[in-house]
């Protein structure tokens, strides 16, 4: 079985340095690794700067999987995503490689070390769902069909009410058979370590990265995607949108600049909260450095 590890934080806490460093230096030592991206973003062809994607100069250097799967025109969901995980861990396995997966979508994370049955997509059922305003009724429509799914969310969580209840109808099978939830945290063959900033640090480390991707042309990145065309998933991306508002003259540039950095910090306090809820991370407080302060603690899980 391929040798999988996992470096997970917020975004801008240094995981992407910290695997490039335990690579190379893997590899001065004997032992290959290679990187999987776990990042909803990095999937899409032409979304480099905005995602912090790896350079071409990072990817030569070391082999990186899960990214440049789809163009941005196209749809993309975590079914795909597990399926490309799987077909790069077999990949990596037949060199005799190791596996460090870095990123911070925590839904595509979960359902890859924990292996998640995926239900599928039932877009019928999903339109149907979608027309309906009344999400507390469906919430109770949920409740008589699986009463599990529905004590397990809030009855105004409108995604995954609606997410739930289209399984329900579109499998004929209730959503919560398809295992235990995010919210179970069973034993996983993938070892986990956690990148941990005080929070005002990722905050003031969040606008520095922000003003270094406008440097290095996000507005331009994002203004040849918009007329080229992005698909609702890969729209949605943090500094994407924002850009595309601007570009179109609903805010200004500076207004953009403020959004990208305040809905950027807010979504790494979802983060960090996701993955502070699963006792399985091995948590590293970062005082200064991550490269010095945590590759040798990845290094030490790679080679155990």
């Amino acid at each position: 079985m391929t040798r999988r590890v996992a470096l997970v934080g917020s975004t801008a806490s240094g995981k992407s340095s910290v695997a490039m460093h335990v690579a190379d230096e893997a590899r001065g030592r004997g032992i290959e690794v290679e990187l999987v991206s776990v990042d909803s973003m990095q999937v899409y062809r032409g979304m480099d700067i905005g995602t912090a994607k790896p350079t071409a100069a990072e990817q030569a250097a070391v082999r990186h999987h899960c990214i440049d799967l789809v163009d941005a025109s196209d749809e993309f969901t975590v079914g795909d995503f597990k399926a490309a995980h799987d077909a790069a861990i077999v990949d990596i396995g037949a060199r005799g490689a190791s596996a460090l997966l870095v990123g911070g979508t925590g839904l595509y994370h979960r359902v890859v070390i924990d292996d998640f049955d995926l239900p599928g997509e039932f877009r019928a059922v999903r339109g149907e769902l979608d027309a309906d305003p009344d999400t507390e009724a469906m919430h109770e429509r949920l409740a008589a069909l699986d009463p599990l799914a529905a004590s397990r969310m809030e009855p105004g969580n409108r995604r995954r009410v609606v997410r739930a209840l289209e399984v329900t109808i579109g499998s004929g099978r209730p959503f919560s058979s398809f295992g235990p939830g995010v919210g179970t945290y069973e034993d996983s063959p993938v070892e986990q370590i956690g990148l941990r900033w005080p929070r005002s640090v990722i905050a003031e480390r969040i606008t520095a990265r922000v003003h270094s991707m406008l440097d290095a042309g996000l507005v331009d990145e994002v203004a040849a995607l918009h007329e080229s065309g992005m698909s609702r998933s890969a729209g949605q991306a943090l500094g994407y949108k924002e850009i595309v508002d601007h570009l179109d003259g609903r805010i200004s540039k500076d207004e953009a600049i403020d959004t990208i950095i305040t809905r950027t910090r807010q979504f790494a306090v979802r983060q960090d909260r996701w993955f502070r809820r699963d006792p399985r991370v091995r948590w590293i407080d970062v005082a200064r450095d991550p490269v010095t302060e945590v590759a040798p603690v990845v290094m030490e899980a790679l080679t155990r």
